[in-house]
């Protein structure tokens, strides 16, 4: 048996600094990882997919070069998708030994390949060996989730992970699922060149985004070519000569490939919890307080697999809620969280605190502040007028409830909202701000100074997903609404 003080299971986001900063406390930390440094994110998440989204965008522009009076050889623009794959490796290849070099040549760390499970409350058994510490930090992440449809079992089928290993284009990509995942793949491989339509089972895309958020981000999807289909129901799959044939209750679609993307499940299903009396919740999720605490002292859960965000970011923020609490003496908890995440198409959605419609369910009095893209100068000057800007406030004390900017750069000009959220600096701040001139973010006060009327009776619009869980954006996971608990 060997001995640590703490074991890491799962190298995502969280736990590279974590078993960092603990083994600079003295603490001598094992970190087990059974496939590859760096988890989702640096391995099938953010860093390849988002690789791949400026490859796309690339050929996008290429093909709009006139509009902006820039003139290229005739002939069609052409992706090699080899290529594309070859850039996106090399990408990931870096990140990846890097952060192998560090956690390796770190005093006090001993990573340990191989597959962990739980014995009990302070032991853990890898490759035949066993692992003993007082502390234990759980941080496996999550997988694709394949939901219940008729046929899917007997067709070939891809995952947000084996779609990035294509090397030829397919003629015509179903995707299933029009959420995030969904959505970025959607796009990507429109721009690519090939024929792409998406099928969600929601009334509209992107099911826990407001409906006119949903319809901007559907609007410039189809302009580009993407084939939707919304509220379908009677999915059932079979081979095609073609490939995969998917039935509806409103016909048949063929398609070459298939992408399947309806959410994540946790890998908390061989990880012996059982053997050391640790909670998941009916979807498979460690239970844990705002502490990053399970129901067993001395094991913590961070990342997606305890189901409080789920994205690479709140990761690294549950390390840093941990680490401050074990070593610093601090405080923290997950119910200071303002929630904020993105959807990475072309335009961005930014995203911070609630929906309208979660703002009204819960039964704030808001007022809403909108402005379409074409609006904003530096969209038009840009040549990318599509989306729009919102914000919510709370009527009866000025306070931001949330805000959603889905046009260029929305994905960081979304960051302005979400400092004075966690500020918890009234709308008032954001209002009387000097922004700079020309930016996406300086119509924010406008928004602001412009606010609709309050609306006295909040109306529950909550849309119901067919699917187990809606998935969430590539680097993550389930996106969690508002402020934790909304």
């Amino acid at each position: 048996m060997r001995e640590f003080d703490a074991i890491i299971i799962g190298s995502g986001q969280a736990a590279p600094s974590l078993a960092v900063r603990l083994a600079k406390s003295g603490r001598r930390t094992a970190l087990v990882e059974r496939r590859a440094l760096g988890g989702t994110c640096v391995n099938t998440g953010c860093t390849p997919t988002k690789t791949m989204v400026a490859s796309a965008r690339a050929a996008h522009l290429a093909r709009r070069a006139a509009e902006y009076g820039v003139v290229l050889p005739p002939g069609e623009v052409k992706v090699d998708l080899a290529r594309v794959k070859a850039r996106k490796d090399a990408v990931v290849a870096e990140s990846r030994e890097g952060l192998t070099a560090w956690l390796r040549g770190t005093e006090g760390v001993t990573v340990i390949e191989g597959h962990a499970r739980l014995t009990g409350p302070h032991g853990v058994e890898v490759n035949g060996e066993a692992l003993t510490a007082p502390w234990i930090m759980l941080n496996v992440g999550a997988r694709p989730t394949l939901p219940p449809v008729p046929g899917l079992e007997t067709v070939p089928h891809l995952t947000s992970t084996s779609i990035q290993e294509l090397e030829t284009l397919p003629d015509h990509l179903l995707v299933l699922g029009g959420s995030y995942i969904g959505l970025e793949f959607a796009q990507m491989f429109r721009r690519f060149g090939a024929r792409v339509t998406v099928l969600e089972t929601a009334p509209h895309l992107l099911p826990r985004e407001d409906a006119d958020i949903a319809a901007a981000v559907a609007e410039f999807l189809r302009a580009e070519g993407v084939e939707i289909l919304t509220g379908v129901t009677g999915l059932s799959l079979a081979p095609a000569p073609e490939g995969v044939r998917l039935a509806h209750q409103g016909g048949a679609l063929l398609g070459s490939h298939l992408l399947v993307a309806t959410g994540r499940t946790p890998n908390t299903d061989d990880l012996g919890l059982e053997a050391a009396g640790v909670a998941r919740d009916a979807r498979g999720y460690v239970t844990v307080d705002d502490g990053l605490r399970t129901n067993i002292p001395g094991i913590w859960a961070l990342g997606d697999c305890n189901g409080r965000g789920a994205f690479t970011h709140t990761s690294w923020d549950d390390y840093e809620i941990l680490a401050a609490n074990l070593l610093d003496g601090a405080q923290r908890s997950l119910a200071d969280r303002v929630m904020g995440y993105a959807l990475f198409t072309d335009p961005p959605l930014g995203r911070a605190g609630m929906t309208e419609a979660a703002a009204r369910a819960a039964g704030h009095r808001i007022r809403v502040g909108m402005r379409p893209m074409r609006r904003v100068a530096r969209a038009r000057e840009k040549g990318e007028t599509a989306g729009l800007m919102k914000i919510v406030i709370d009527d009866m004390n000025d306070a931001i409830l949330g805000a959603a900017i889905l046009g260029p750069g929305g994905d960081e000009a979304i960051h302005t909202v979400l400092a004075l959220m966690n500020a918890r600096a009234p709308a008032r701040v954001l209002r009387e701000m000097m922004p700079i001139h020309p930016t996406v973010a300086e119509l924010l006060p406008t928004l602001v100074a412009e606010l609709g009327p309050a609306e006295p009776d909040p109306v529950d619009e909550t849309v119901e997903e067919s699917f187990p869980a809606s998935d969430p954006p590539s680097h993550t996971p389930e996106s969690r609404i508002g402020r934790p608990g909304n």
